[in-house]
């Protein structure tokens, strides 16, 4: 089994050329910074929105395209209300680039917590790890995912998922969240600013809930970073005004690394 894409052709292009082309565009703009980072948060919208802010932590991976070899992706789940966290029993995740092999033996692993369980329909539709899929296929040369959408969970629980399966160099986790939606642009930078301010303080306590959609794994990476001590920097921060939009109503994007 396995699991097909749901929004090529609506958040991002459905034919493998114009999408190569699309992420190119956005990756040769974007800085590929001094470091490779071991985990990023990034947007998940439709790519004309959040590519270029995605487009930021993304390039980052470029000195290590041959070194990663597993991504761990934890988004939330935007369809389906269940407690804890959902994995797949997919053998793949297809992308218009192509096939990406799931790592089945991490997926066990974490599988044999109580408060992780197999769930498809978590899957089937959830956008939230599907949109970063291709800027992986397009950084990385040879890897495996182990794909994980949270519903009703604890920063405890996604602390203790993303502990399980940290790894070293070969592996890089990635946390899919935007930020606020649906303010005006000003609203939305003050508001943004601010969760920008708790995410780089490791804060996930003070995180309110319509903060960012992916405020559960959000919480998770940064109370595992805080027992780790390590520290999270914003590297992009705009919203939908600035790239596709217009100002009266908004999303908000952010891009951070874990060097």
């Amino acid at each position: 089994m396995n699991r097909q894409p749901a929004v090529a052709g609506s958040f991002y292009p459905a034919n493998p050329i114009q999408l190569h082309q699309m992420l190119d565009t956005y990756l040769n703009d974007a800085d590929t910074g001094e470091k490779v980072p071991k985990a990023i948060i990034a947007p998940h919208a439709g790519y004309v929105y959040s590519g270029p802010i995605a487009a930021t932590a993304y390039a980052r991976l470029k000195k290590a395209h041959n070194l990663i070899t597993r991504v761990v992706i934890i988004g939330p789940s935007h369809r389906v209300a269940f407690k804890g966290l959902a994995v797949s029993k997919a053998q793949a995740f297809i992308t218009p680039l192509g096939s990406i092999t799931v790592d089945q033996e991490a997926v066990k692993t974490i599988a044999k917590l109580a408060f992780v369980d197999y769930l498809e329909e978590a899957h089937t539709y959830e956008h939230s790890l599907e949109v970063h899929l291709p800027f992986l296929q397009e950084m990385l040369d040879d890897f495996k995912i182990v794909p994980i959408v949270t519903g009703d969970a604890s920063p405890e629980q996604v602390s203790q998922v993303i502990d399980a399966l940290w790894g070293g160099d070969e592996t890089l986790i990635v946390i899919s969240s935007d930020l606020s939606h649906y303010h005006d642009y000003a609203a939305a930078k003050k508001l943004d600013k601010t969760t920008s301010a708790v995410i780089e303080h490791l804060q996930y306590e003070q995180l309110a809930d319509d903060s960012a959609c992916g405020k559960v794994p959000v919480s998770g990476l940064l109370k595992l970073a805080r027992e780790k001590s390590l520290t999270i920097k914003t590297i992009d921060l705009r919203n939908s005004g600035d790239t596709a939009g217009d100002k009266s109503r908004v999303v908000g994007y952010g891009a951070y690394v874990i060097d």
